[in-house]
């Protein structure tokens, strides 16, 4: 009976295969500095998809109430006017949308006639990001672009 040969211990360690701590570590750390490098950019430019989103949206909301206007002489008193022929419009061509849009937060659209800021139109506005009117988050068809 033949014994085998013990093997050295250099021998053992080149047939091993894997990773050492350290080079675990190092590699989650440059992880780290990557995310923490990309993370916030990112999420400034989903921010800034959702505001290009409601400006789209009150623009398609605008278009509809304009030819609404045009259509019955009037703005109408509610917003899913534009949906449904209300009584007091006789030369309603509409639905003038497929339906009314949620923003990107998914809160409803406010519509108001006549408007508090646009006083002889409509205001249409988003409540923003924390779905509240009235605050500095507010987007409006009278806000800057």
């Amino acid at each position: 009976m033949k014994i085998p040969a013990s093997t050295s211990a250099p021998e053992s360690r080149r047939r091993r295969h894997g990773f050492t701590l350290v080079e675990m570590l190092l590699v989650i750390t440059i992880i780290g500095i990557l995310a923490a490098l990309v993370i916030p950019k990112m999420m400034g430019r989903s921010e800034q998809a959702r505001q290009a989103a409601v400006r789209a949206d009150i623009a398609a909301v605008k278009t509809a109430l304009d030819a609404f206007e045009v259509d019955s002489g009037f703005y109408p008193k509610n917003i899913n006017d534009l949906l449904q022929a209300p009584r007091d419009a006789k030369n309603w061509r509409g639905p003038y949308l497929d339906k009314i849009p949620q923003d990107p937060w998914g809160n409803a659209y406010t519509y108001a006639y006549p408007g508090r800021h646009n006083a002889n139109s409509f205001d249409i506005s988003s409540s923003g990001p924390d779905g509240k009117t009235g605050t500095d988050d507010d987007i409006g068809n009278w806000t800057a672009k």
